[in-house]
Order: C-alpha cells, then sequence, then structure tokens
C-alpha cells in the first residue's frame, strides 16, 4: 500500500489516499488516513466509497427482462424500474459464474459485478443471444460504481438491494464520478469490506470458490428465486434445497486480536490441525475487532473454535448447516 493523491474521474482532490496495490479492490482508495473513522462515518450515513473497478454492464432491448430471467436465478419478468435485485449465472451444475447487481431504468437493464468479471460476463450473454431482441455491453470504461450511505441527490441511476449494506449504488458517468465522490465525507474499501464482513454478506470470488452454490452462502431468497422456471444449474439448488444440507456453510469468524495479522483469502481454516474450509475477506471493524468470512465443511461443529495461519476464530453461523426445504429462514 502506499499514499498518493486519489484522482477521481478528471478532477484531481487535495485528499490523501491509501491506494490498494493488491487484492480485488486494486486500484482505488483502501483507506484516506483513519479506516476507524470512516466506518464510523459509514454507520452515521455521511460517507461515500469510490468502487470505480467494478465492472459495469448494460443490456437493452425490449426482451431484456424476459431473456435475462430465462437465464439467470432471479424473477426478472416484469421488473419494475427502480427496483434493485441481485440475480446469478450459474454452471449447469449450480455453481456460481457471475454475480449481477442490478435496476431497471425503464429501457435498460443496468448492473455492476466484480473487479475483471464483466468481460466474461457480457461474452458469455452475448453468445446466448439468438434471436432475442437484446443489446448486451460492457460499460464499464464510461461508467463507474459509488457507494453512498446517504442521499446523493437524484441524478443518477440508483441500486438500492437486501444485499447493499444498508447503502445506496450509484451509476455514475465517469466523468461526473469527481464531483459526485466531493459532495460528502469520503471512505475506502477498508471500511465498506468491514461493514460487509459485519452483515455477513459474501463477495463473490473472494469468500467462494468455482466450486460454491447459492445455498451454501445463504443466498436463496435474495439471488436465487424460489418460485420461478427453469435456468440453467436449477436442478442442483432445488436438489439440496429439497433435501438440505449443503456441502458446506458460510461462517463469521471473530479472530483472535492479540495477533496483529489478518489471514489471507484462501488460507486453510483448521480443525484440529484438519483442514475443513477457507478464509475469504477480512477486516478490523471498529467495533467487532478483527474479522473475517469463512466457508466451511457442513458436518464442522457450530461450536467448534478453528485456528488459520496459526490466529485462533471463533465461528458464528451464517448458514444453518442443516438448511433446506425443512428449514424456513426468515428473510
Amino acid at each position: 500500500m502506499y499514499g498518493k493523491k486519489c484522482i477521481d474521474g478528471s478532477a484531481e482532490t487535495t485528499m490523501t489516499a491509501v491506494v490498494a496495490e493488491t487484492g480485488p479492490d486494486v486500484g482505488v482508495p483502501w483507506h484516506y488516513g483513519d479506516p476507524m473513522r470512516e466506518q464510523r462515518l459509514l454507520a452515521a450515513g455521511e460517507a461515500v466509497v469510490d468502487l470505480s473497478h467494478r465492472g459495469v454492464i448494460t443490456v437493452s432491448g425490449p426482451d431484456r427482462l424476459s431473456w435475462l430471467h430465462s437465464l439467470t436465478t432471479q424473477y426478472l419478468e416484469g421488473l419494475e424500474p427502480g427496483r434493485g435485485v441481485t440475480t446469478l449465472v450459474l454452471s449447469p451444475h449450480g455453481h456460481i459464474e457471475h454475480a449481477m447487481y442490478g435496476v431497471d431504468d425503464g429501457e435498460t437493464f443496468w448492473a455492476h459485478t466484480e473487479p475483471g468479471a464483466a468481460p466474461a460476463l457480457v461474452s458469455w450473454l452475448d453468445g446466448m443471444r439468438f434471436l432475442m431482441r437484446v443489446e448486451v455491453a460492457d460499460r464499464s470504461s464510461d461508467y463507474a460504481v459509488v457507494w453512498s450511505a446517504g442521499q446523493l441527490g437524484s441524478d443518477h441511476l440508483v441500486r438500492i438491494g437486501p444485499d447493499s449494506l444498508a447503502g445506496r449504488e450509484l451509476f455514475v458517468a465517469r466523468e461526473r464520478l469527481g464531483d459526485v465522490m466531493s459532495r460528502g465525507p469520503r471512505a475506502g474499501t477498508w471500511a465498506l469490506e468491514a461493514r460487509r464482513i459485519a452483515a455477513g454478506v459474501a463477495r463473490i470470488g473472494l469468500d467462494t470458490d468455482h466450486r460454491t452454490i447459492p445455498n451454501e452462502i445463504g443466498l436463496l431468497g435474495v439471488a436465487v428465486h424460489m418460485d420461478k422456471g427453469c435456468y440453467r444449474g436449477q436442478e442442483t439448488i432445488a436438489r439440496v434445497h429439497n433435501l438440505g444440507r449443503p456441502p458446506r456453510r458460510l461462517v463469521q469468524l471473530h479472530l483472535d486480536g492479540s495477533v496483529d495479522a489478518l489471514p489471507a483469502p484462501g488460507a486453510e481454516l483448521e480443525l484440529d490441525g484438519r483442514a475443513v474450509g477457507f478464509v475469504g475477506g477480512s477486516a478490523r471493524h471498529f467495533e467487532l475487532g478483527p474479522i473475517a468470512l469463512g466457508l466451511i465443511k457442513r458436518s464442522t461443529p457450530v461450536e467448534a473454535p478453528l485456528t488459520v495461519e496459526g490466529i485462533a476464530a471463533a465461528q458464528e453461523p451464517l448458514v444453518d448447516p442443516d438448511i433446506g426445504l425443512h428449514v424456513r429462514p426468515t428473510l
């Protein structure tokens, strides 16, 4: 990490930012000098976060919603303008390949996705068009995403969903990014990641691997509609839901605060020296201390203390080991 002046769009600010050099949030401000204060600003509804490294795609055309409905996990037919949704592209075996965090403006479906994921997602969608009246485009070079804890005016398309961390995700033309970021105190991705981990919201590609199915990370009812027609990967989702007991489960980890380190993403979680899963994102939270998310084997006892890279980790279950049709969580 290193300190430098942060450039938002075409306007250089005088605020010194520490910009992430590695990891999934490379290239955007990690923090602005006081990450604990920035977390408190988020909690108070007073900060904005630059997420301009995320991919932005659009799907336009009169068939866009029915077409996306047929391909992805969410119920999108008749989606009313302005309602935020999350939808997934699954493999034929039900493994998560892409996540889209979207909103329709009445003419175009806008979505943001993980950094670097937009080209592959657009390529796959474009290959599924056939005779449908849709156009798919990667708009990442023209539009950026800004997360806001409060109102930033009504001149941008806004997504609000159950996984938007009680904030608002704005689609902003890149030439206006500096102006939008100047409308409130700034916070870095450290603060937002700490908020996300504390909320137990999994991040695709960081808290998941190539084998992850939605049932394991609490996405049924959030990103997967349980009463819609067929889509790729549905058979696996339905089978695990009907029989219960997904292979793995998402947990929140409370790490030993006496150790001045956080585990690397992908580090093995161990029980009595035996690997039972892996760690995803981790952060130091302004109230909870060092925390992380982990994906562990379903059979791991819920009260069992774990270790990761020599750090003690107490688990808090986020997904019931026996979740399925016989378990009815409140969504």
